[in-house]
């Protein structure tokens, strides 16, 4: 397997741009400046997430199960991951009442110590 397109420079850290392709089979070369879709811009990790995403049928409870977390950690990547594409998180999606329910899960023992910071982090960037 060919490993994946660099999506970031090494040097710096920019996002990298296409401005070359070539065929395979016949040796084509066209050069020029390419954009690429938001998709193929997304870091390794979002990128996975999105796979697990379509791979489940959109079914958070079975992306919890492979992925051996919970369920608000499940939700918490894939809310970066929406972040991360442009949109915009849920109308009405009360921050502070997410705060309190992570609190909740992890005084009940239902969510662990780092599950909870990874919440409350993705919270605060809201």
């Amino acid at each position: 397997m060919k490993p994946l397109m660099p999506y970031e420079c090494p040097v710096c850290h920019a996002r990298l741009e296409v401005t070359g392709l070539a065929c395979p089979s016949c040796q084509t070369r066209i050069e020029g400046r390419f954009a690429v879709n938001e998709f193929a811009a997304l870091p390794p990790e979002q990128l996975e997430i999105l796979r697990l995403f379509v791979k489940t049928r959109g079914n958070l409870k079975e992306m919890e199960r492979i992925l051996g977390v919970s369920y608000p950690t499940v939700r918490a990547r894939f809310e970066t991951l929406l972040r991360v594409l442009g949109y915009e998180a849920e109308a009405g999606s009360d921050v502070s009442v997410e705060r309190a329910r992570v609190l909740e899960q992890l005084e009940k023992g239902e969510i662990s110590a780092d599950e909870a910071a990874e919440l409350l982090r993705a919270l605060k960037k809201h």
